[in-house]
Parts: C-alpha cells; structure tokens; sequence
C-alpha cells in the first residue's frame, strides 16, 4: 500500500493509493466465455469474468462523470429509523428478524441479523465461483459482519445527507453486470435465486456503494479540483524515475481498528488467502471484502515503485513472482493481502494490441460433442460458412446485424500477451489481419473472429491525465478513510456475541 506522505500525514494518509489506468486490456475470458470444445479443443478453459467485479468498476468511474445524485426526500414511512448519535446501548432495537435468524449487531438502530450475513457469504460464493462451505462461510461471518456495521454507517451517512440513489440506477448497474458476464437479462436474478441468495443482498451492496460515491463527492466539494502545477510536478517525479523497476500489485485490505479484533483479522485474512490459493478470483474477492476505495477497481492499485509502497509490503513484492499470493501483512491500520499481477520498468512496457469481430451464435442447449442437436449442428454450418466468406472486419459487422446474439460484436483492444490459455493466445498471435478463423466451438455456442488491426504500443506511458485521475483516488481514498473513522467513533454499536 503506498506510503509516500510526509511524516505528519501517517495514519490517515498513509494508506492514499497511487493508482494510474495504465495496460489495462481486455482478456480472452470475454471473447468466447466458456470451456471450449469440438472444434477448438485447444480454446478450453476460458472463463466468463467474475460477476461482481464489473460492478465494483463501473462506480469509481462516475466520481468524476455522474450527475449528483442528491435529491432531497422525506424519509418512507415504512423505512428504518435510527438512534441518534450518543443514544444510549440500552436504545430500543428497530426491526425484527425474520424466524429462524439471530440478531448479530445493532448499528445506530438498525439491526443486523445471521441471514444478512449468510446471503453476503453466498454471494461472495457466486463472485469468486466457489462453492463455500459452511465451515468457510463460519470463519467468514465475523468479518462479514464487520463489514455490514460499516455499510450501514455509509447508508445512514447517505440518508442524513438526503442522497438518494434512484431505482433506476440500480438496475442499470445490474444490467451492466449481465452484460459483463455475458448474460441476458434477468439471469442474474435466477442466478441468485439457484444458490438461494436473496437479490435485495445484491442491491443492497450496490446501494450502499452508489450512495458513498456520492457522499465522498460531496465531501469533496472544490477539494477534488487538481491544478496543473501538481500534475506537472508529479510528471517531474515521473521522468526522473525512467528506467527503475516498478509493480503492478493488487491488494486486499482488512481493517483493524480495535486492537482486540486483531485475531478475528488475521484468521479472517487466512481465511481469504486459502480461498485465494484454491483458484478464486483476486479482483472479485477484492471487490467483495477489501475495506478501500480500491475495491472499486478489484484491489488494483496500479504500477507502483517500491518506495511508494509501506515497507513490509515492498520487500515481499520485490521478491514475489507474478501471480503469487502473499500470506498476511501487517500494516498501519490493519493486514494486507497483495498480489504482484505484472513487472516492468518505468517508461518501458512494450505490448502488442489487437482489435478484432466476432460472431457467436449461441446453442439452444448445452453442447454434447457426442450428441449434437440439429440446431447445433446449423449453428457449425452457419459458422463455416463465415468463416470461408469473411474477408473483413466490416463484413463481420455485418455478419453480426443478421446473427444476433448475446456477445459484443466488438469485445475492445486487446492486449495479445494477457490472452488466456496459451492456446487461444497462439491461435490469435498466428492469425493474418482480415483473415476470419475457422468455427471456434464452446459448451454454448460457436464464435468465428476476425482481427482488424495488430499494434505495437508502449503502455508505460503516462499522461497528464493519468496523473490527474491518480492524485483525485489518492485523496478520495484519504477523505473515505477519516470519514468512516468518524462515523465509527459516534456511533451507537452493539454486537451480539453469543450470535456471532
């Protein structure tokens, strides 16, 4: 996590994130979607992304871009109260459990219950693609519960504030979800409902983000306005840096803010890493149970120099190999999980960047290679026909128009060396520009691509904008970080123990 303040500004800066928009690519996982088979043996394995990641990236985004989202409005009559600040622990409880759910904590008055906490423990199941059992999800309460206290501070936050987050809203961050993950409306209702998640769990994540985004704008005010000659300062530095080595990391941050929740911390830390370790996703994971603003953006923090980095942190990421995942560590405020996802020097990452079409045409059912149906079967003809009669992009277009389908015709610039598997990554580095492949068959459908373009481009290169968005997350972290702090020390919380 970085660390690049002056000494006065440790502890309530000394977590501001140096985060830049650099390299970033769009992978293999979202051009075909599952495993392949057939025809395309070699495509297996490509993986649909997680589903909660693509919430968790289209909020930071509308820090800078939304409207506000500030519309005063009475409070419902049916909706929760709160005990105000300084209420006393004996303050009647509002709402009741549903039968069969215990009472795990009361923040301010609103309740907090077991069921609240196992929906949050399936959901993160779904994110991640694990199956968790019911030893994973106990160790997991704790700190999940710990994490609703804090939602339901930045809710009640929002509604003092009079924020309020249209259902529309909502439902579009959902709908932005499906189409993340491929899949049509509606699915990730049924979705839910298969793993018996309720979607209010769902919304009420989305909610509660949307709405702090807000609050954090709002906090702002004219503080968010970086001037030039910061940015070009911070270029300075940057220049001056050329050459060095520098790491994409990745980061998962538990909160300790009483010195007596450090075991439950830690166990819970280990807790994640296992799961880490067993194939879950960093970036869904993060976005799920990091306690940052980084969490927006699925743990990234982005290419960082050692030294912009608390040193126990540092030293395990200058010795860490790509793709590993750190035991806990210790920092200021709490433990860090962290990831090393790339290495380069500064000024210098040099990548090869592919544009391409594609059509998908979807199976009715799921594919048996041994047994397929005749729909299937007009679905390869259909594909072999493209392929022999695509000669360009544009004629793919068009292709696309007449073969509707659930896949983005155009998936965004690609960069060949993130690609996954190694054998979809060869098959596109061995494809000629305007040449269609031949019919690539998954599990659930039949893709054909076609590249339009393949060019070499350094991606170290940072820009004045970079800078900017980078210095406006460092102090959107920074002001989160003491609001949260605050809203804790004036609450009202009591937690259930023989519940938890």
């Amino acid at each position: 996590m970085p660390s690049t303040m002056g000494p006065a500004s440790k502890g309530t800066l000394a977590r501001i994130r140096r985060r830049t928009k650099l390299g970033r690519s769009v992978s293999g996982s979202s051009l075909l979607g599952r495993s392949a088979v057939g025809v395309s043996s070699a495509c297996a394995a490509i993986l649909v992304a997680p589903l909660v990641l693509p919430l968790a990236a289209c909020v930071l985004p509308a820090f800078f871009t939304s409207p506000s989202l500030a519309q005063p409005r009475p409070p419902s009559a049916g909706g929760p109260t709160r005990a105000p600040t300084g209420a006393t622990t004996g303050a009647p409880v509002v709402g009741t459990p549903l039968p069969g759910t215990r009472i795990l904590a009361v923040v301010n008055g609103d309740v907090i219950t077991s069921g609240d906490v196992e929906n949050r423990a399936r959901l993160f199941a779904l994110s991640t693609g694990l199956s968790t059992t019911p030893e994973v999800i106990d160790r997991l309460k704790t700190q999940i519960a710990n994490q609703l206290v804090d939602e339901k501070l930045r809710l009640q936050e929002a509604q003092r504030r009079k924020v309020v987050v249209p259902d529309k809203q909502i439902a579009g961050a959902i709908h932005d979800i499906e189409q993340r993950n491929n899949m049509p409306e509606g699915a990730l209702r049924d979705k839910l409902a298969t793993l018996g998640v309720s979607v209010r769990t769902l919304i009420d994540q989305i909610r509660v983000q949307l709405a702090w985004t807000q609050v954090l704008r709002e906090q702002l005010a004219e503080k968010i306005n970086i001037s030039d000659a910061e940015v070009d300062e911070q270029m300075r530095l940057h220049e001056a840096q050329m050459g060095k080595p520098e790491y994409r990391v990745g980061e998962i941050f538990i909160p300790v803010d009483d010195p007596g929740n450090i075991a439950d911390a830690q166990r819970f830390a280990e807790t994640v890493i296992g799961e880490l370790r067993s194939g879950a996703a960093f970036s869904a994971v993060a976005a799920q149970f990091s306690q940052t603003q980084t969490a927006l953006e699925g743990g990234e923090l982005g290419w960082l120099q050692p030294n912009q980095l608390d040193p126990q942190v540092a030293r395990l990421v200058t010795e860490m190999p790509v793709g590993a995942i750190s035991n806990p560590v210790k920092v200021p405020g709490g433990f860090d999980i962290v990831t090393v996802q790339a290495k380069r020097q500064v000024g210098n990452d040099m990548g090869t960047f592919i544009s391409l079409r594609q059509v998908f045409l979807p199976f009715a059912e799921t594919l048996d290679p041994q047994h397929p149906t005749e729909q299937q079967r007009e679905a390869l003809e259909k594909a072999r026909s493209l392929s022999s009669s695509v000669k360009s992009c544009a004629q793919m277009e068009q292709a696309a128009k007449v073969n509707p389908s659930p896949r983005a015709v155009d998936p965004g610039e690609v960069r060949l060396e993130t690609v996954n598997p190694a054998p979809f990554r060869d098959l596109l580095t061995r494809l000629p520009v305007n040449e269609a492949s031949q019919p690539l068959v998954a599990a659930d459908g039949i893709a054909v691509i076609i590249i339009c373009s393949k060019e070499q481009k350094n991606t170290a290169t940072l820009t004045k904008e970079d800078i900017r968005r980078r210095l406006i997350t460092d102090r959107v972290e920074m002001v989160s970080r003491q609001l949260m702090r605050d809203l804790r020390r004036k609450a009202t919380i009591q937690r259930f123990d023989h519940a938890a």
